[in-house]
């Protein structure tokens, strides 16, 4: 009996491209689909960045007059991933970000660059590649969404289909104008197909159309089927409520993993936390703090926008200098935000430090460094820096949302099996008593009067990686195979 084939459609994939979490997911799960049988290989779209990685190309076929220009599509591999790349150099033979040109703003034809890879996913699950017809063709996010849309309204037999949604906020949304151009049918605008508040919406698309659908944690799963986190689509997934389920994010441990990472000062384990020391002084060094072991330094390792908080702690940076604590920030966003923090560190570089921009190395060493991280999201379909920070021994400061929710144990609530520290509602105040709580704590262990090095390992021997998650994916797909009677 042959594998299950299972076709990933994604707009960025580790370690060829990457913009945040999505990238992270769509490198891991399929390498760890392998362990449960399953063939996967994912399409995505031919950025130079992914271009230049492929070991070795081979032409499967080519797409004259594709949405503006000719095209091919192409098979390569790039370490243990296999891969089909879409290479339409009109589309995205663009240096820098996928989405956004240097000026910030998205692309201008970001609807045509995402409906061709979604359409290079219908033409593969249809039989282009004779040796791979995919079993299940799984999207991510709203790049993916007109896949499910195109597969339906070719009304010919096609796999199964599966639309993860990493993140409501981001919809893929364009004029209704553009319905013929992007191949769509008439029929498939209206509030039951394509139609989102007079516009075409990518992701609603996806929703609409899969036959199942996923997020990445449970209590997201549960939030976005509320009018708070909804994003105006709440109704849909009410009524699809049956068809959606919650599967958590996992993280590459063998990436991730304290006692062989290249990227800290000193790889260190549970059996050997002491060797985490040398990071927190290495961290210091490197964002240009006080030199101190007693310092409560806290690290963030993040997009700088409002669905992050990064606001909230911004307000609450006065608690730093007075409380004993330092903060390590890398990222990048808004520009209020960025400039903010800036200034914060300009002032105060003893206590604060920020490095703008993503720095992966860098990423490393700060979940290696700080004593806490701090995620005080206001709506997180998962979060995946929590999950490095549990696997790293950083204790982490959490709102108590979506996947933070279902991965973090508060220190008031679980005693003895805690792995960090979460606050509800999601304010600045009572992100500052977190802090507070979180710091009362560091600073009792250091007369071992304190839950610390306990929620320490609590975190470190927690099971983040995909080993288990990969496996809710496979049932998944299993299940829908038996129901199309495959």
């Amino acid at each position: 009996m042959s594998p299950m084939r299972v076709l990933s459609v994604t707009s960025e994939i580790y370690p060829t491209v990457k913009t945040g979490g999505l990238a992270d997911v769509a490198g891991a799960l399929p390498i760890a689909l392998k362990a449960e049988g399953i063939e996967v290989r994912s399409l995505v779209p031919g950025y130079p960045a992914v271009m230049k990685a492929l070991a070795e190309v081979s032409e499967i076929c080519s797409l004259p007059n594709f949405f503006g220009g000719n095209a091919r599509l192409v098979g390569g591999s790039h370490g243990e991933l296999d891969l089909f790349v879409l290479d339409a150099p009109h589309l995205y033979a663009r240096e820098g970000n996928p989405y956004v040109g240097a000026d910030g703003k998205d692309w201008p034809d970001n609807a045509f660059r995402f409906a061709a890879l979604a359409r290079a996913a219908f033409y593969i699950g249809l039989g282009t590649v004779p040796g791979f017809v995919p079993d299940v063709v799984h999207g991510h996010d709203w790049q993916a969404g007109l896949m499910p849309a195109y597969l339906l309204y070719s009304h010919q037999p096609h796999p199964v289909t599966v639309m993860t949604v990493h993140n409501m906020a981001f919809q893929g949304r364009f004029p209704r104008e553009l319905l013929g151009p992007l191949g769509l049918p008439p029929e498939s605008f209206s509030i039951y197909g394509v139609e989102y508040y007079g516009d075409i919406s990518f992701l609603k698309a996806g929703i609409q159309f899969a036959d199942r659908i996923t997020t990445v944690s449970p209590t997201y799963a549960i939030e976005i089927q509320s009018d708070d986190y909804g994003m105006g689509l709440a109704g849909l997934l009410r009524q699809r409520a049956s068809d959606l389920s919650g599967i958590l994010n996992g993280i590459d441990t063998a990436v991730w993993d304290p006692a062989n990472d290249a990227a800290i000062a000193s790889p260190y384990g549970v059996d050997c936390l002491e060797l985490r020391a040398p990071n927190k002084a290495a961290l210091q060094q490197r964002m240009g703090l006080r030199a101190s072991p007693d310092a409560f330094l806290l690290g963030v390792v993040s997009r700088l926008s409002w669905q992050k908080g990064l606001d909230l702690l911004l307000t609450c940076l006065p608690t730093f200098a007075s409380g004993g604590m330092q903060l390590a920030l890398l990222g990048d966003g808004d520009a209020d935000l960025r400039d903010g923090f800036s200034a914060a560190a300009a002032a105060d570089p003893g206590h604060i430090g920020v490095v703008t921009g993503y720095d992966e190395k860098l990423a490393h060493l700060i979940q290696a460094g700080c004593d806490a991280l701090v995620v005080p999201s206001r709506f997180e379909p998962c979060g995946l820096t929590q999950l490095c920070a549990l696997r790293y021994g950083a204790i982490p400061i959490v709102a108590g949302v979506g996947g933070l929710a279902d991965t973090v144990r508060d220190e008031s609530e679980a005693g003895s099996d805690a792995t960090g520290f979460t606050f509800s509602p999601v304010t600045a105040e009572n992100l500052d008593h977190a802090i507070r709580r979180a710091a009362a704590a560091f600073f009792a262990s250091r007369s071992n009067a304190s839950n610390w090095p306990r929620m320490q390992l609590n975190g470190m021997l927690t099971d983040v990686s995909w080993r288990h998650r990969a496996g809710r994916y496979a049932e998944l797909y299993r299940s829908l195979l038996a129901q199309r009677g495959g």
